[in-house]
């Protein structure tokens, strides 16, 4: 491993600790303003943090030609399906722990596989098997000894379909269009949906903003803008593999973050569910063999 692959893998960790740290954030801030007010702000302010990079990387030349129609199908597209998943995400977490939306927003990684099957594309025994343990370990973490499950849970296992057909959207339109460029122009689709939402069936409070500044803060310059930035800059040089399992571990700073800045709690039961399920995103993160001709 060279000196690039250390650094890149090293602004990935980076990147995870600050995606699973807020998780935390946004259950503070679903305790003191509305979903989509929170997100519109939130994903504004992720938005216009890439601003500046986006000038720099066209003064120095350095950003992916393509033309304004491809960019603004693509953004729009993909701001649908980000609004969607974040707000699913957002409403959810109101009634369930930062730690377990971590790990339930985490099975986009195998769900992506599983539409893909759909589309006509086949998935292997490692993808099913997979499949099988991250339900296992679903069950543990969301249901309880006495059969119940939170509602929150299962509206965060909803935004995680969506978070998968995100995924497929920007792995199609990365290739056609500048990847910061898409960044900021669907985090404005997402912010500009929120607000409209927001508008309609939310009160707007000014105050509702400053008591939850920190989070919100956090939310849209770090976890959006900054975390976002450095995937983009360290997947340059990191490997495909290690740069999937290193991100797997946003899932992990999750449940520490609700532990330690939430005082929330962790059953064994719930211990063994999260274990079954990272186990589940590392399998289906792992590559496949290939059959010599």
């Amino acid at each position: 491993m060279n000196q690039k692959q250390i650094r890149a893998n090293c602004l990935l960790f980076l990147t995870a600790l600050i995606w699973g740290f807020a998780f935390s954030a946004q259950r503070f801030g679903a305790q003191h303003m509305r979903p989509f007010y929170f997100n519109g702000i939130r994903f504004c302010l992720g938005s216009l943090s890439l601003v500046p990079l986006i000038v720099f990387r066209r003064t120095k030349k350095i950003a992916v030609q393509s033309t304004k129609k491809q960019l603004i199908v693509a953004g729009i597209l993909c701001g649908i399906c980000m609004f969607a998943g974040a707000s699913l995400q957002q409403i959810g977490i109101e009634t369930t722990t930062a730690g377990k939306a971590g790990f339930v927003t985490g099975l986009y990684v195998v769900l992506v596989p599983l539409i893909n099957l759909f589309l006509g594309k086949k998935a292997g025994i490692r993808i099913w098997i997979a499949v099988l343990i991250a339900v296992i370990g679903l069950y543990l973490l969301t249901v309880s000894e006495n059969f119940l499950i939170v509602k929150g849970d299962l509206i965060v296992l909803v935004g995680s379909l969506f978070w998968a057909f995100h995924i497929l959207t920007i792995d199609y339109y990365s290739q056609k269009t500048d990847p910061i460029e898409l960044a900021c122009f669907q985090f404005a689709v997402c912010s500009v949906l929120s607000l409209v939402f927001a508008f309609f069936t939310e009160i707007i409070s000014i105050n509702a903003v400053s008591g939850t500044l920190v989070p919100i803060l956090y939310g849209g310059l770090c976890s959006v803008g900054i975390a976002y930035t450095l995937q983009v800059v360290a997947q340059k040089d990191a490997k495909p593999t290690q740069a999937s399992l290193i991100l797997c571990l946003e899932t992990v700073f999750s449940v520490l973050g609700g532990m330690l800045l939430l005082n929330e709690k962790m059953t064994v039961r719930m211990w063994c569910g999260c274990f079954m399920m990272f186990a589940a995103i590392i399998i289906a993160q792992l590559p496949q063999q290939q059959k010599k001709a």
